[in-house]
C-alpha cells in the first residue's frame, strides 16, 4: 500500500515539473488518477461551454471501509468498479483556472459479497451491484501547464440488488489536459 502511495506522490511531483505552453484552461479530453472512493484511473471528455463527461475505473470499497454489512451477509474486499458522470462547470470566483461542478450518472460495482448462509465454510460470491450516484467538486488548473488538480464528494445509491445501500464517496487526483 505504502508504495502505490510512493508511486503517485512521485508521478504528481514529476507531473508539476513539466512545462508546456499550455494555457490554465481545460481543453478537450483529461486523463488521469484519483485517490479516494473509488480509486483508479479518470478520463474526462469536454465538449459545449459547460459541459463533461467524467468516467473513473478502479476500485471501491478501500476508503470507507471494506467490511460492511450487505443484504444477508457482508462484504469483506474491495471491489472493482465503473462509474460515470454528466457534468455541468463553471468558473469559480471570475477565473479561468478554477471550476467547480456537479453531475449525476451510474455505477456498476463487483465485490465479493460473504452471504451469511456460507459462513461456516467462509466462502463467498462474486456479486454485481448497479446504482446511481452524484458528484460535486472543484477543480483548479495549474498556470502554463496542461495539468488541473480536483477534489470532490457524492454519493453512490445502489438500485440493484439492495435497493438504497448508500455509499458515500470522495476523492482528489491530478488529471493531464490533452
Amino acid at each position: 500500500m505504502k508504495k502505490k502511495y510512493l508511486f503517485a506522490i512521485t508521478l504528481l511531483l514529476v507531473s508539476l515539473g513539466i512545462t508546456t505552453k499550455a494555457s490554465a484552461q481545460y481543453t478537450n479530453w483529461a486523463v488521469g488518477f484519483r485517490l479516494g472512493e473509488p480509486a483508479g484511473i479518470n478520463v474526462r471528455k469536454y465538449f459545449a461551454e459547460n459541459r463533461a463527461i467524467d468516467v473513473n475505473i478502479g476500485t471501491f470499497g478501500g476508503l470507507y471501509g471494506n467490511n460492511r454489512d450487505y443484504l444477508r451477509g457482508a462484504y469483506r474486499s474491495v471491489g472493482i468498479t465503473l462509474q460515470g458522470h454528466y457534468l455541468f462547470h463553471n468558473r469559480l470566483f471570475g477565473k479561468d483556472s478554477m471550476h467547480g461542478y456537479y453531475g449525476f450518472g451510474g455505477q456498476i460495482n463487483s465485490r465479493r459479497y460473504y452471504p451469511d448462509r456460507l459462513a461456516y465454510v467462509n466462502e463467498y460470491e462474486t456479486r454485481l451491484s448497479l446504482g446511481a450516484s452524484g458528484v460535486a467538486g472543484a477543480e483548479y488548473f495549474l498556470p502554463n501547464r496542461p495539468l488541473s488538480v480536483f477534489l470532490e464528494a457524492g454519493l453512490y445509491a445502489e438500485a440493484l440488488p439492495s435497493p438504497l445501500f448508500f455509499n458515500v464517496q470522495s476523492g482528489l487526483g491530478l488529471r493531464l489536459n490533452l
